[in-house]
Formats: structure tokens, sequence, C-alpha cells
């Protein structure tokens, strides 16, 4: 092969403008799949709880072989991505209780303790749930998404997306997410611990028209190493309403009304 030399320095220039033309061609079609990915997974998120400020009832009832069921009532308030009360509102023991979430830190405020206590998102809250399947659950926002594969079900076309999480705070190390190539309705999720061992599957059903738009009334979480446990989280009364930012503060718990 002639050098640059050989060749001439306009032939080297060619040579050049071609091969750095090649890297920035290839460029646009990996970003478009990456963008394509990730607006799913927005649109995901605002299909199964609104983008606006919300609150919202969640029933959790956990079943387990041989153990009577667990039901238990939550009241969800949340403002963006980055601020959630959750409160307690049944059992009767437990009644009075909260958890706040700013950012990606999480606090429990318990009445009888002068002082919040720190949790961690991916702390169990409730059966197969964890703290930030109630108090954070913005895939978008702390996952980065990629397309695996298309799947048919049932005569729909789903798109199966991986998402691995931006850092180590937030409650799984990596999702496998179903999501309808039309509309981007969620289907399944797989949720994947720091080791990779596959924790625990999500279904949502029971789509209903929610706080304005049609959205999945019932989540059933399934654990994936003990056949039979389950938790069903059911959504009800979800309310777009004004949520000043003095609510989600820590000084804050002590005054809300249940």
């Amino acid at each position: 092969m002639a050098s640059c030399y050989e060749r001439g320095i306009p032939g080297c220039f060619a040579l050049i403008i071609i091969g750095v033309w090649m890297v920035f061609a290839a460029q646009p079609v990996l970003s478009a799949e990456s963008e394509s990915a990730q607006s799913m997974v927005e649109k995901a998120d605002a299909i199964r709880l609104p983008k606006e400020n919300y609150q919202v009832d969640v029933n959790i009832t956990s079943t387990s072989p041989g153990k009577d069921p667990e039901e238990r009532k939550y009241r969800v308030m949340s403002k963006g991505s980055e601020n959630t009360i959750v409160m307690v509102m049944e059992p009767a023991s437990e009644h009075g209780q909260a958890m706040l979430m700013k950012g990606r830190d999480l606090w429990m405020f318990l009445p009888s303790i002068s002082q919040p206590v720190r949790l961690s998102l991916a702390q169990r809250l409730t059966g197969q749930v964890a703290n930030g399947d109630l108090a954070r659950a913005n895939f978008a926002v702390d996952y980065t998404a990629k397309v695996l594969k298309t799947e048919s079900i049932n005569g729909d076309l789903y798109q199966v997306l991986e998402l691995n999480a931006v850092d180590r705070t937030v409650a799984y190390h990596r999702v496998i997410y179903w999501v309808r190539d039309t509309d981007s309705r969620p289907y399944k999720a797989e949720f994947y611990s720091l080791s990779d061992r596959l924790m625990k599957i999500c279904r949502y059903e029971n789509f209903q028209k929610l706080g304005g738009q049609i959205r999945p009334s019932k989540l059933i979480m399934e654990d994936a190493l003990k056949s039979g446990d389950q938790s069903v989280l059911t959504y009800s009364n979800i309310l777009i309403k004004e949520l000043p930012d003095k609510m989600f503060t820590k000084d804050y718990l002590k005054k809300l009304e249940f």
C-alpha cells in the first residue's frame, strides 16, 4: 500500500476526511436506537402514573403458601420524579407512619421516634414490594434503555428493553421490560439484583381510566425464587392536584393529616 508520502498531501487528506465521515456516519443509527428505547420507557412511565403532581391510593395484598394474606393500604403523593410521600393508612398498628423521598434519599417517619430513619430504596416494604416500587417508580430517570429484541404476545408486538441502573442507589440493578410497540403500554418487567439474579417478575394488568388516562390499575409482583409468593398492588383514586414544595421536607412529615 502506498504511503502518505507517495500519495501526496491531497491524497492523505482525502483518506482522513473519508475516515472521519465513516465514524460520524455510523453514530446517528446507534443514537436513534438509544433515543427510541428511552422514549418508549418515558411513554410507559407516563402510562403507569401521571407526569403531573398527583395523589393515589394503593392497596397491597401479599400472599404466601401456608400463610394468611396480608393487606396494607398506602396513600402516595408525588411531585415530579424527585419528591414523593408514602403514607401508611392500614394496618391500624402502623397508621401515621410515612416515608419521604427526596431524589434518591429516603426516610421513614415513625410517630414514636422524633427523628426520621434513613432507608434504602431497595429495602423491602411489604411482601414482594420494595420501598422504591412505591416511592420512586420512574424508570426513565433511573435507567438507561436499549432494545434487546421484539416479541409477539397474543397477537401484539412488544419491544423487549434492557434497562441498566444509572448507579447503585436505585432499587434494582437491571430490568428487562416488555412494552407494546404500538403505544408503549407496559406489559411485564423482570427485576434483577446486583449479582444479576432474577428477583421478581411484575405484570401490569386491568387497564382502566385513572387520572384522566387508561392505566394499569393492578400490578402483580411474583417472587422469582420462591414459588407462590406474590403481592398484588391495586391503584385507585388518582387525583391530579397541586402539592406545595414545603410538603416534601422532613419537618413536614409530622404535620401530615392521615
